[in-house]
């Protein structure tokens, strides 16, 4: 259920990545912890750190109290 929440805040933080030229994947979540990969261009962009702080883990914890932390592998 937790996960499936997840995936839907993600859908629509995808539309801002993909316009850039990048996705991100859900992999895991495990202990209030979401884990997610950044592909395509954000993978390689030198912001991506504050695009993970910024507008995922923000739009997750917002939507998702339950959420502690969000985490790129």
């Amino acid at each position: 259920m937790l996960r499936e929440k997840v995936e839907k805040v993600l859908d629509r933080i995808r539309i801002s990545l993909k316009s850039e030229g990048g996705d991100i994947e859900l992999i895991d979540v495990k202990d209030g912890i979401v884990y997610v990969k950044l592909m395509g261009a954000c993978g390689t962009c030198p912001m991506s750190k504050l695009t993970m702080k910024n507008l995922v883990e923000s739009s997750i914890k917002k939507e998702i109290p339950e959420i502690k932390a969000v985490q790129a592998i």
